[in-house]
């Protein structure tokens, strides 16, 4: 319910205050810009802002590009991620992941996410995770990317200068014996300034928990999903995942092989849920946990109690910016980011601030691409945003519209349904094609697929009239000529 709520007010805050500009003819100004992270967004922010004729630089901790897409076997020391001085593992990936969108619908518009050649490819439609870093190892290469890649640096600190420009405090990282990012304790750090930053870190290091009362004297083990690889660690275990989105869909399914049982609760169900999975003697489904024992068991909702042996929290993320000080207007609020203007700029600081990839439930990687090219197309004048004041009516239109549909602060960024109209109205800003109408057809045809096939959605599907007028369409595009 509140996703369709949130799929009205998004709407209203796409077009109910500020109608679609089309590009101004000002002179295009140049800018030394710096990006915060080389995964996918953060490769097409630094092509699009190159392609605006800025000068770019990017930040990226690890040694390749790929962000979250770079899978390690490795987990952090703390199972929760609840410690602020743990060290991270940007990675949330899990071995037997697939992508949960078909690849034709997932590639950036003008580099199709097609099928290559070459050892060790995924030609399958919902391929596995490797071949998305592939994929993203290929656009880099493919538009020049890596060469403005400064790998092995973790920025350190992002702070506003008193004539509007931005420091950025840099370091080398390295790698220990478990191959998890550390700074070089003996490296000097590196100041340099920048017109603007945008920033790119991704939105999956930093676990959300669910409140669960007597918790803390429950005598089981916790982790959150994020720390999850395979599933033999779980053999014989009474496993509740808690959880509705895509990876406790997934998750569950792994381990119930070798698990003795598992239980998944969800929040987003009736109290009285209860059902048992088709084609599994173990596995069920429950409504959320209503408290937790000292004596190990669990009580649901529904009722139904479980002597549970691991809790796993497959309960998503916090927005987390350790390095961004912008003192004190940009704060996270209940998981809400803001002030932001479209998801995109905070007021006071446009445009040389900005965040690309906030928003949720998405198709990320265009997403991504429009909102770069709003970025670099504003950052060199020839977009024009509305004002200070402006933009900051439109946001708390947006906010009391959220408030008004009881909507949570948490749904702020998740834009669902309204994505395409959201990466239309962008396409407008900038003068570009928006989303094609196969796509959005597509998209809208597997997620009724995964609904109705969630076993069997990723190999059989009934949308081959599309697949052919993506292929028609990706034929214009140069990298995908081998067609």
């Amino acid at each position: 319910m509140a996703i369709n709520y949130f799929s009205r007010c998004a709407k209203m805050n796409i077009s109910a205050i500020n109608p679609a500009m089309p590009p101004t003819t000002l002179s295009v100004k140049s800018r030394h810009v710096a990006v915060i992270g080389a995964g996918a967004a953060g490769l097409v922010a630094a092509r699009e802002l190159r392609r605006e004729g800025h000068s770019v630089v990017v930040f990226e901790r690890g040694h390749e590009v790929g962000g979250t897409w770079v899978y390690t076997p490795q987990v952090e020391p703390d199972p929760l991620g609840l410690d602020p001085n743990r060290p991270i593992i940007h990675s949330s990936l899990y071995s037997s992941l697939r992508t949960n969108l078909p690849r034709e619908a997932m590639g950036y518009m003008d580099f199709p996410f097609v099928t290559r050649p070459g050892e060790n490819r995924d030609p399958r439609r919902y391929p596995g995770h490797r071949e998305v870093l592939l994929y993203l190892k290929d656009f880099a290469r493919e538009f020049g990317v890596e060469e403005m890649v400064r790998f092995e640096t973790d920025v350190i600190k992002v702070g506003i200068l008193g004539d509007g420009k931005w420091k950025v405090r840099s370091k080398k990282s390295s790698f220990n014996d478990n191959n998890e990012i550390i700074s070089k304790s003996n490296a000097e750090f590196d100041d340099e300034i920048y017109d603007a930053v945008v920033v790119c870190n991704g939105h999956y290091t930093e676990p959300r928990i669910a409140d669960i009362p007597g918790i803390n004297l429950w005598p089981g083990k916790q982790m959150h999903s994020h720390n999850y690889r395979i599933p033999e660690p779980f053999r014989d275990q009474v496993v509740i995942v808690i959880g509705s989105s895509a990876s406790a869909v997934d998750i569950c399914r792994d381990i119930a092989p070798v698990a003795k049982e598992v239980h998944v609760a969800s929040r987003s169900v009736a109290d009285e849920t209860y059902m048992k999975q088709p084609g599994y003697d173990n596995l069920w489904f429950h409504s959320m946990i209503d408290h937790a024992h000292e004596d190990g068991m669990v009580v649901f909702r529904n009722g139904k109690t479980v002597l549970a042996d691991l809790i796993m929290h497959c309960t998503g993320y916090k927005y987390h910016f350790p390095f961004l000080d912008t003192k004190g207007i940009v704060t996270v609020d209940d998981n809400r980011l803001g002030p932001l203007y479209k998801h995109v700029f905070p007021p006071a600081l446009a445009p040389y601030l900005s965040f690309i990839g906030i928003p949720w439930k998405i198709v990320p990687f265009p997403l991504f691409e429009f909102q770069s090219k709003w970025i670099a197309g504003i950052l060199s004048g020839r977009i024009t945003l509305p004002s200070q004041k402006e933009m900051m009516e439109d946001i708390q239109a947006f906010y009391s519209a959220l408030e008004d549909s009881s909507i949570p602060k948490r749904y702020t960024h998740c834009i669902g349904q309204s994505q395409v109209e959201y990466n239309n109205w962008l396409a407008t800003q900038c003068g570009c094609q928006g989303v094609e109408k196969w796509r959005e057809a597509m998209y809208s045809m597997a997620s009724e697929n995964r609904r109705l096939l969630p076993e069997m959605y990723r190999d059989e599907w009934d949308d081959h009239h599309l697949v052919s007028e993506a292929y028609e369409d990706f034929i214009k595009y140069p990298s995908a000529s081998n067609l």
